[in-house]
């Protein structure tokens, strides 16, 4: 998705900045452990996408990073936006509500896709832009002067967004910039790639993840996506007297023809339970499974119950998780 500049009209500011920029992760999560890659910039100008590896892991038209948090709860608790580089507060807007799209419709967004969010402008042409940020979280004004790691806000669910994350734009002199390429969005793919705009200390955790978990865990009983989503699945932990015992998992970034696999293991190791989808019908931006068993008579034995999720692309594996709980005596 193309998000518009925000619509409130400020003079330019006077940032300084060197030839080019170097830009730390703008969210204060770790990516890979309490908040995830969902998107990348799309790279390509038809009406199919590609990534900056030329994946998929993005979608036609999208001109940002997705930063996405794997649950409500995880953003109700607050995670701060910070500023990337150096630089001076543009624009900003705030006073949205945090409110799915889905349940509202597009349009009650129209011309605010962005959501609360804020415009830095780092001299040289170089700006970034934040987007989707908590209803009250900004706690920068127009014309602000803000250090690299300055909380801007909060990731929130503003705008034109389904679930709550960071949409992160990079431009300069008015062109969009993957900041996993420093190049411009139409020509970067594949043996154009040049050097990253992230500095060193980002990189470490931003390795390309074609697809990944998440959400992971175990249940006493069926879960759905909402339960997922809210937190509220990860608050009910199984017990050897629970009615039953459930492994679950929410994916990102599959593709069209995945196979995906569940297993639940007994506390010896044996399958207790297998869940295989069939082959995907097209790109999914989530998708969630589970695999169970009912209480057995006398209930669950103690010990360590193990799950293991499975993703087979072009007959490859492409996404594999583990993952295990303890039932107590």
């Amino acid at each position: 998705m193309r998000l518009p500049v925000l619509l409130i009209a400020l003079g330019l500011s006077g940032a300084a900045s060197a030839q080019g920029i170097s830009l730390r992760l703008p969210v204060a999560c770790e990516i890979g452990r309490t908040c995830i890659i969902q998107h990348y910039v799309d790279h390509d100008s038809s009406p199919a996408a590609r990534d900056y590896r030329c994946g998929t892991v993005t979608y036609d038209g999208h001109d940002g990073t997705d930063i996405r948090l794997p649950t409500l709860a995880a953003q109700k608790a607050g995670v701060a936006v910070v500023a990337s580089a150096d630089g001076r507060v543009l624009r900003i807007r705030d006073g949205m509500e945090d409110v799915s799209v889905a349940g509202q419709g597009r349009d009650s967004v129209a011309n605010a896709e962005c959501g609360n969010g804020a415009v830095v402008d780092h001299g040289n042409g170089w700006q970034t832009q934040y987007c989707h940020m908590a209803k009250g979280s900004l706690s920068v004004k127009p014309g602000d002067a803000v250090r690299a790691g300055d909380p801007i806000g909060r990731i929130g669910l503003s705008g034109m967004t389904e679930f709550p994350h960071l949409h992160f734009t990079v431009r300069k002199d008015g062109h969009v910039v993957d900041p996993f390429t420093s190049g411009p969005a139409a020509e970067a793919c594949g043996t154009k790639q040049t050097a990253s705009l992230w500095e060193p200390s980002a990189l470490r955790n931003l390795g390309y993840e074609p697809g990944g978990v998440l959400n992971e865990g175990f249940a006493p009983g069926p879960v759905t996506m909402e339960s997922i989503e809210s937190g509220a699945a990860e608050q009910s932990p199984p017990a050897t007297t629970s009615p039953a015992l459930v492994a679950y998992v929410r994916a990102i970034g599959l593709k069209g023809g995945d196979v995906q696999s569940l297993t639940l293991f007994d506390t010896d190791g044996k399958p207790l339970a297998r869940n295989t989808a069939p082959p995907l019908d097209r790109d999914k931006a989530q998708w969630m499974m589970f695999a169970g068993v009912k209480q057995p008579a006398g209930g669950f034995r103690p010990g360590l119950y193990r799950a293991i999720y499975r993703v087979e692309r072009d007959g490859k594996p492409a996404i594999e998780q583990a993952f295990g709980v303890s039932l107590g005596p």
